[in-house]
């Protein structure tokens, strides 16, 4: 009797000592899936947007100031018809608006503005092609109205609602406009007596879906 209650609280023992461990460890999983189609974007003037010198008189006190509008041509082109997803990505990181914006550097600590992106007229191997959006990296897609911005924290993409639901179709070769709209907040408060650079930088990536 002595020798089971002494095996048995050694198997009590090894099996608290076996849990113990269990809930000590977790896993790692590294996945990812290698594509043999790659993607080049381009843009047109070097995917520079210049305003020249603007009179600080000429801003608006209390009010935002539109400048002028201007647009650059967006082009992808893809080794195979390839689902793709463009991500921008605000260099800067001091827009008023971080969620639909970018900013445009700062005067004295002040945030200067922001500008926002618009599709125009996008075309994918020919033939026109809706704007998507999707707010969870990918996992759902709506549709970009024609004229909406693409907000700074959305993946866009371009596709149809063939299958019922809004999705990114394949696409080899596309080309669309894309209209940047620049604002400089109000400026009072806002020390402007010398120079002050309209400096905005953002990076789109292409993202594989």
């Amino acid at each position: 009797m002595k020798n089971l209650f002494a095996l048995l609280s050694t198997t009590l023992l090894v099996t608290g000592a076996s849990s113990v461990f269990a809930a000590s460890s977790i896993d790692l999983t590294v996945q990812g899936l290698i594509t043999p189609s790659a993607c080049a974007p381009s843009l047109s003037s070097g995917g520079i947007i210049d305003h020249g010198k603007v009179a600080a008189k000429d801003l608006k006190l209390d009010n935002w100031t539109l400048l002028s509008k201007h647009s650059l041509q967006l082009e992808i082109t893809c080794d195979a018809p390839t689902l793709l997803g463009l991500q921008g990505i605000d260099n800067q990181g001091n827009s008023h608006d971080p969620l639909n914006s970018y900013g445009l550097g700062l005067v004295d600590g002040k945030k200067l503005g922001n500008y926002v992106l618009i599709f125009v007229n996008p075309t994918a191997d020919g033939a026109p092609i809706s704007v998507l959006e999707s707010r969870d990296n990918g996992l759902t897609w709506r549709e970009n109205f024609p004229g909406d911005i693409w907000p700074a924290s959305y993946l866009a993409s371009f596709g149809d609602r063939s299958t019922g639901n809004w999705a990114p179709t394949p696409v080899q070769h596309l080309t669309s406009e894309l209209r940047v709209e620049t604002l400089i907040a109000p400026t009072a408060g806002m020390n402007l007596t010398n120079e002050v650079p309209i400096n905005g930088s953002a990076t789109v990536e292409v993202k594989y879906l």
